[in-house]
């Protein structure tokens, strides 16, 4: 039976004032909205990001992420995490090193990662390390480069890898990024580089991009041949220098499954497979974001965006390797103008966004990705402007006259009040951690990772944090009388509690993350010996928030879905 006109029209009017206000309500909510979407796909369009946020509940449901462990205690992870990649082998000028690292350093980055080419040392013959050109050593612009990293207090990440014409046939002239002939000659080299700067070089990466077709010396990838090389350098390096740290290869996103290029993720795990557990210290990675934002959460492995050094994660808890640390050789946003002509293969932003990005980037993995440790930004500068007309040219922070871009000085501001501890399992020897008074360093194979610090009374430590509960794992007994604990100056209750099966106090809890300024005074006669920090973190904001938006969507579909109907009633079909 049909609805009279006149009741079919009064209903069909709160049909359409039902859209109006749902959809007037999407306009009143949309700065709410739109941040949730964004923090879900990363998108900065709003067609885009309604878009992505059904591919990222379908990937919700249908692939959830394995554990990624993520409160392993870690070795190699409580270091200043900020980083930039430097090309300052290519500067003729040493006044202009020394510009460059004072620029770093003033921005709050604590390494620098610079390339150590084999090609540009053992130049013309093995154990030549002298450049016949300009007859001088070839290891003397290089130890220029670590002595003044060194004199500022910074870390040098040295990538070795490109080697010279000799060590290698002549099958693939055009590409000098080919694996050697032999390994055991980059094994020699590569003890050579680390004799040579023992106590001054920690952190070596062995080679670059090795699943890519032109970074393997324009020839099928191999990750077995890849995985020999590692072993020789992991070894020989520590044969020399047993406290170095050897990353593997940052390994680029791809899709593709060979024989060219072949996926990352396939990629690790055949060097799984092929031994290359034991013969590294840290997985290196790539973390770009290309064509979407750091808070795109969509993790696919069909997908190559920021998120996906998580599935990187995932593969190492598979293969039994959890508690080795990840750092992102590269990271970054290009900012190519629209004017060049070239095609955008790095996705293309405006310079300010870049520095949106590049900060959001950090912001991001320092919340919610504990087993990610220093990150390297995609880069500092070039020392000339030759390549303007390169695509990846518009990576830098600086141009080659030091103009400055906003992304340099967007994370200059961020990095200068980002010194705290974030969610995560936390050694006591974590760069944001102040000691002051009677503390000493102590081993002990008990204790994670084999160390503690124990301080006597009148010992304090301060930190910054950012999370929802602090823990503090002593080593040994330890009851809360014996500490005097403040946070943001107010006297914090201490209460008994455990991790991972182990005595704990519990220093801070608080319904949602946030910063606080937590302090610690040892007051107890036999002291307090400290090993480590759990930081964990609790927000249904972003629930909330998505929930909303789900009834908002469904809200206007009902109204629309109703007017439909009503309409139909009130002119059916013939």
């Amino acid at each position: 039976m049909l609805f009279s006109r006149r009741a079919a029209r009064w209903l069909l009017a709160g049909a359409a004032l039902l859209v109006v206000l749902a959809l007037a309500g999407a306009a009143a909510w949309r700065p709410l909205i739109m941040p949730a979407l964004y923090n879900c796909t990363g998108e900065q369009d709003a067609r885009e990001a309604l878009k992505g946020l059904a591919s990222y509940l379908y990937l919700q449901l249908t692939h959830p992420l394995p554990s990624l462990a993520p409160y392993t205690p870690l070795r190699h992870s409580g270091r200043n995490p900020f980083g930039v990649n430097t090309f300052l082998e290519q500067e003729v000028e040493p006044v202009k090193v020394a510009r460059s690292l004072d620029l770093i350093r003033a921005a709050g980055f604590g390494f620098i990662r610079q390339e150590f080419p084999w090609e540009g040392l053992e130049i013309s013959a093995k154990g030549d390390y002298w450049d016949h050109k300009w007859d001088v050593s070839a290891w003397q612009k290089y130890d220029r480069i670590v002595d003044m990293a060194n004199e500022r207090g910074l870390e040098v990440i040295a990538r070795l890898d490109n080697p010279p014409a000799w060590a290698r046939s002549q099958t693939a002239p055009t590409s000098i990024q080919g694996p050697p002939d032999r390994v055991e000659d980059f094994g020699d080299f590569v003890e050579a580089v680390v004799r040579r700067y023992r106590g001054r070089v920690r952190y070596y990466q062995v080679w670059n991009e090795p699943n890519l077709y032109h970074e393997w010396g324009d020839q099928p990838v191999d990750p077995v041949a890849y995985t020999r090389l590692l072993q020789e350098a992991y070894r020989r390096a520590k044969a020399v220098d047993p406290e170095c740290v050897i990353i593997s290869a940052g390994l680029a996103p791809t899709l593709e499954q060979g024989p060219q290029n072949l996926s990352d993720l396939t990629y690790l795990q055949r060097m799984y497979d092929a031994g290359a557990k034991g013969s590294f210290d840290i997985l290196g990675v790539m973390a770009y974001g290309l064509w979407t934002g750091p808070t795109d959460r969509r993790v696919d492995a069909q997908r190559t965006n920021f998120a996906r050094p998580q599935l990187m994660r995932a593969l190492m808890v598979k293969n039994g390797d959890a508690g080795k640390p990840i750092w992102a050789m590269e990271i970054g946003w290009n900012a190519m103008p629209a004017g060049l002509q070239a095609v955008p293969e790095f996705g293309r932003v405006s310079r300010e966004m870049q520095a949106e990005l590049a900060v959001g980037a950090y912001e991001r993995a320092q919340a919610e990705w504990p087993w990610m440790g220093a990150m390297s930004y995609w880069f500092f500068k070039r020392a000339s402007d030759a390549e303007k007309d390169q695509p990846w040219y518009y990576f830098s922070l600086l141009e080659p006259d030091f103009t400055a871009w906003p992304a340099y000085d967007a994370l200059k501001a961020y990095i200068a009040g980002a010194r705290a501890l974030y969610p995560g399992y936390h050694q006591e020897d974590h760069w944001a951690l102040d000691y002051s008074g009677p503390w000493q360093e102590a081993s002990d194979g008990a204790a994670v990772l084999g160390s503690y610090r124990r301080g006597l009374p009148g010992a304090r430590v301060r930190c910054d944090l950012w999370g929802s509960e602090l823990r503090l794992i002593p080593f040994g007994a330890t009851d809360a009388a014996s500490l005097q604990v403040t946070v943001d100056g107010q006297p914090a209750q201490v209460t008994a509690a455990q991790v991972q099966g182990r005595p704990a106090l519990v220093l801070l809890r608080a319904a949602g993350p946030a910063r606080h300024t937590v302090e610690i005074e040892v007051r107890a006669e036999q002291g307090l010996a400290i090993d480590g920090f759990l930081v964990t973190r609790t927000d249904r904001r972003g629930v909330y928030a998505l929930g909303g938006l789900g009834a908002l969507v469904g809200l206007i579909g009902a109204g629309w879905a109703m007017a439909r109907r009503l309409r139909s009633r009130t002119h059916p079909k013939p």
